[in-house]
């Protein structure tokens, strides 16, 4: 990551110096250090996030005639779901899309199954979330430390995972454009436009172009 990607991506953000430095810190010292080890090690490099979903949620675009208020038709249920994913640089992808609260023995079943399909071991790249940094998770962690390792991302820097866009696109791809009127044609939704990404591996790729989160490309 060259300097002005650095300064652009400080610049964008609200203004906090000890958030600031943490995340100068990380692009200019830690993750390089992480990836030599990765390298050293041959393992991959996974990052990963959680997110809800929700059906009131409203994206993509409406048309209507001229001076007319475009209206968007969606069912007046409530409902929702979540999903975890984790994805690579190379355009690898991993998901589990679920209802329910994420709780960490879900978190640490879905280490296991991505350090299964990995085929060798797993640096894994995470934010702050609570169950991430649970006993249970470290626990895991530490008791299969040979097959893998759980990464923090510096507090208040979302913008630094790359996964963050996959949870976007899935928000304007799968749920903008199905309108499920239930939670079962939700959750279809998702996982049928997942199973789509994990077969587009040069767009899970791309992701890594957007300027904010090259630094991992």
């Amino acid at each position: 990551m060259g300097l002005g990607d650095l300064q652009h991506l400080l610049q964008n953000r609200v203004r906090d110096p000890a958030n600031d430095a943490a995340i100068a810190t990380w692009l200019k010292r830690e993750y390089p250090a992480i990836a030599r080890d990765a390298k050293h090690e041959g393992a991959t490099i996974y990052w990963g996030d959680e997110m809800g979903l929700r059906s009131d949620h409203v994206t993509g675009t409406s048309y209507a005639p001229v001076g007319q208020t475009p209206v968007v038709r969606a069912t007046g249920q409530r409902f929702g779901c979540s999903m975890i994913s984790a994805i690579t640089n190379r355009g690898q992808l991993v998901f589990r899309v679920f209802h329910g609260t994420f709780r960490a023995p879900m978190f640490v079943d879905f280490m296991r199954r991505l350090r299964q399909q990995a085929g060798g071991k797993v640096y894994l790249i995470v934010d702050g979330n609570p169950v991430h940094r649970s006993r249970v998770a470290k626990d895991f962690v530490a008791a299969h430390a040979d097959e893998i390792r759980l990464i923090q991302l510096p507090g208040y820097g979302p913008e630094l995972n790359p996964d963050e866009l996959l949870n976007h696109d899935v928000k304007t791809n799968a749920l903008g454009k199905s309108r499920p009127q239930n939670r079962a044609e939700m959750m279809t939704a998702v996982r049928r436009h997942l199973h789509r990404r994990q077969k587009q591996p040069h767009i899970i790729r791309n992701l890594f172009q957007e300027r904010h989160v090259r630094y991992a490309a």
